[in-house]
């Protein structure tokens, strides 16, 4: 086999049928990973949060080839072009439901069976002409997308369950985080008639997407490679804060919520809120641990090769290559939250594909 995947989340299953629409057979291509059905993950954690809605937009697709967009899919299945309108605003965003049926399409034609193997990989050797795979191998270009190290949970609340994980709501509840999933929960929890106190440390920021829209873009992504190193870092630092969507069917809820005295802002810790309002459930919408150290098979691979990295980053290549172990003859990419080095949105779905277009590009270019 020439190519491998290391995971198989939604990032692989992007990776892959990217790698299937430029002509790498299934026989050419090995996925490594716990997951038979690569939704399964983020289907897990979409369900816990009850989210019904994604904050991509129409281009936030599995399919290789960027048209026919999500928004043209379900305007051609609902013979309406409500959604082509809501897309050139700007305002169009695919149901949960609608992604995950797209992506069992994707995952059915591109023939993601043939290829993969249930196995997880601890261990990326780089030798001669490629990479060994648990001592397995070699494979000539290996793309590395093990997703998010694992949920962050503040220490000290031993009781606390977090967002991504199965839960309900009691009648008073504490919320702690100001992201996405802390937004949807507010909500959430008021509609099931509790009580909700947001347990906030800074205000989120408001913007439609995960970063910046120009950050997206050829233009915006040149100025961002261009920073020096410390620069980069600071600015990944800088898009980390907290954020969810601006307007009204966030803003309203939360407005009346709050003049009605069931949604209260503590600028404090869990401990503090319940003495000040007595018993209540902690909900921990603090995403993921953050930085490659905290996966064992990325920290393992830069502490045996003295890779470069930068604070909780490994420094990459503009195309999402490890410039120290990519050549002529082989590739080395990190794709998913790993790979923001280089892209900064890389734990979406555009992210995923930028990686993988970049990969089949290497792959083509040594053959």
């Amino acid at each position: 086999m020439r190519c491998a995947i290391v995971g198989s989340g939604l990032a692989s299953l992007a990776a892959y049928a990217t790698l299937r629409h430029g002509g790498i057979e299934p026989g050419d291509i090995a996925v490594f990973g716990p997951n038979a059905d690569p939704t399964e993950p983020w289907r897990m954690r979409a369900a816990s949060i009850r989210q019904r809605r994604m904050r991509s937009e129409s281009d936030g697709h599995l399919a290789p080839a960027s048209f026919p967009g999500l928004a043209v899919r379900e305007s051609l299945r609902r013979a309406t072009p409500a959604p082509l309108f809501a897309s050139v605003t700007n305002r169009y965003h695919p149901s949960v439901d609608a992604f995950l049926s797209h992506a069992e399409e994707v995952r059915a034609r591109s023939g993601w069976e043939q290829s993969f193997r249930a196995q997880r990989v601890a261990r990326v050797r780089a030798v001669a002409g490629g990479f060994e795979l648990d001592g397995g191998g070699p494979f000539a270009h290996v793309l590395v997308a093990t997703g998010h190290p694992g949920l962050a949970k503040p220490a000290g609340l031993p009781e606390a369950v977090h967002a991504y994980e199965p839960h309900e709501y009691a009648p008073r509840v504490a919320i702690v985080g100001a992201g996405m999933a802390a937004a949807t929960e507010w909500l959430n929890a008021l509609a099931a008639g509790s009580e909700v106190v947001s347990i906030r440390r800074r205000e989120p920021v408001r913007r439609p997407l995960n970063v910046p829209r120009p950050l997206f873009s050829k233009r915006g992504l040149a100025a961002f490679h261009r920073l020096a190193p410390h620069d980069r870092a600071t600015k990944l630092r800088e898009l980390s804060t907290p954020s969810y969507p601006p307007g009204a069917a966030w803003d309203r809820p939360l407005e009346r919520a709050a003049s009605e005295g069931r949604l209260r802002v503590l600028r404090g810790s869990p401990e503090e809120a319940q003495r000040k309002y007595g018993d209540l459930q902690v909900i921990l919408a603090t995403g993921f641990l953050r930085g490659f150290t905290h996966d064992a098979l990325l920290r393992d691979l830069v502490e045996a090769h003295a890779l470069e990295a930068h604070d909780e980053w490994i420094a990459l290549a503009p195309d999402s290559t490890v410039p120290a172990l990519t050549d002529d003859v082989r590739t080395l990419s990190i794709a998913g939250v790993a790979g923001q080095w280089a892209f900064p949105a890389a734990d979406t779905i555009a992210g995923a594909k930028y990686a993988a277009r970049a990969f089949l590009r290497r792959i083509c270019r040594t053959r």
